[in-house]
Formats: structure tokens, sequence, C-alpha cells
């Protein structure tokens, strides 16, 4: 049976990030994606100009008219612009325990541009964080939602981290593309155990929605019945493939986008003609 994936994002009408990167990510792993607007924004490959936030009344009657019709196998999250929006998600989850989610806190994009409102860090923590299976912030958003310094080293990860589950959550991957070395690392804390995802950090402009694809992957993942550490292991290996490949699309002049499809678009098969 194909997984039925939901994502609650905001819209990148670039195609990089966002709704578009988590649609393109669960056809690209066999899943059937489906998508609830939080917010639409005018931005591409160089920046966010303008975002444009719907009510909350509005999420919620997307959501409920999902939830009324279709099986849903997984659900993942991104952007939430407002704590109400924030509120909204959290009821409707509330009431389906035991669904996989995936909780990635978009903050900030990643040409560094602020997302959100203020109060949206705090509705995170007290209303989603128990709520996820997992959430994975970068650094800075592990900084955010945890009140400690933004990490810069492995140690501090770790400590962002179980920061983090003490204020709730029930497992946090802390990514760690911001840190520099010749490995990209990312921690997953799960209950007690400490595990260190590894990989070759690759040297591209193509990051553009990084964050975005590799939660979404996690979801297509867990949809299918795996375990959280091997669902993070095989979305890492599958989102170092994209990123790799990344190189091979030609969008925009800012961060690239990475290439969700690399594995079912073959280099020289997809010139245009």
């Amino acid at each position: 049976m194909i997984p039925n994936l939901l994502s609650i994002a905001g819209s990148d009408p670039s195609g990089g990030a966002g709704i578009q990167a988590d649609l393109k990510t669960f056809s690209a792993l066999g899943c059937y994606g489906m998508a609830a607007l939080t917010a639409l924004t005018a931005q591409n490959t160089r920046g966010v100009s303008a975002v444009h936030v719907p009510p909350p009344e509005f999420l919620t009657a997307e959501l409920d008219a999902v939830f009324a019709d279709v099986r849903v196998d997984a659900v993942k999250i991104g952007m939430l612009a407002t704590g109400d929006m924030v509120r909204a998600v959290a009821r409707c989850l509330a009431a389906r325990p035991g669904l996989p989610v995936v909780l990635d806190p978009v903050l900030v994009a990643t040409s560094g541009d602020s997302l959100g409102a203020p109060d949206v860090v705090d509705a995170l923590v007290e209303h989603l964080l128990p709520l996820a299976t997992v959430i994975t912030p970068n650094l800075p958003e592990a900084a955010r939602l945890s009140g400690l310094p933004v990490p810069d080293d492995e140690d501090a990860m770790r400590a962002a981290a179980q920061g983090l589950m003490a204020r709730g959550a029930r497992a946090v991957l802390v990514k760690g593309g911001h840190l520099g070395g010749a490995d990209a690392v990312d921690l997953l804390v799960e209950g007690r155990e400490i595990r260190f995802f590894h990989a070759r950090r690759i040297a591209t402009a193509n990051t553009h929605g990084t964050g975005c694809t590799l939660s979404s992957a996690i979801a297509c993942y867990l949809a299918r019945g795996l375990a959280l550490a091997d669902a993070v292991d095989a979305a890492k290996n599958y989102l170092t493939g994209a990123i790799a490949d990344g190189a091979s699309l030609d969008v925009g002049g800012g961060h690239g986008p990475v290439h969700h499809f690399h594995a079912l678009w073959p280099v020289g098969e997809t010139e245009v003609r």
C-alpha cells in the first residue's frame, strides 16, 4: 500500500523549499503527498521578500478536510508563522495519537531571513514538542528552542538536544550542517540513546530546502515502518545524493535547490531538446 503523507508548511514559489520540496520528496520516495498551506511566501533562491499568512481557522479547515476523507500515514510540519497556527495544528494532532509526526521548526530560511512571529517559539515548545515523533532543528533553531547558545561543536549539539528533551521533546535530531569540517554531522537523541550520523560535506551552493527535504524524507521512511534511527539514516543518505546532484539543475542565482529526483532523472537524460 502506498503511504499517504501530509505536509503542513509554507509555500516556496521557486520550488526548492517548503511545500514544494516536501511534495517532491514524497513523490521521489514513493509516497502520495498532500499539503495544508500555512503561509504564502514571495521568495526565490536569493531570499524571502514577503510573507502572507492565512487565518488559523482556514488552516484548521484544510486539516479537517484532509483527515475527514483520507488515511494519513505520517505528517511533516514545517513553517508555522504564528502561535495561533501552532495551536491549531496541535489541536488536530492531539486527537490522533500514534500518528508519526516530524516537526521541522522552520524559524530561519537558508538565506538567513527570519520566519515566523515572536510567539512561535513558546507555542512550539508548549504545544507541539510533546506531540512530535521527532523534532529536526538546525543549530540556530536548536538554540532558540532550547534557550542555549548556538552549538559550535558536537558536545554543544548534545547539550542542545538534551535541553529540548528536557522541554518535552520525545526525540531530537540536531542538524549540524552549519558546523565546519569534512563531514556533515547530525545528532539524534531518542530516550537515552544518542547517535551521530556522518556524511561527506559537499561543496555546493545547492542547499536551498535541505531541511525541508530531510524532514520529509524521515516522514516517508517512518510511514513505511522504519524505526526512527533507521529512518534518519535512510533520509540522510537520500539527501546527500540530492545535494550531490543539485549542480545538474540550473535554478536561480543564489542558493539553488537540491535534486529531489536524482535517482529517477539520470544526468544526461534530462537535457532540453
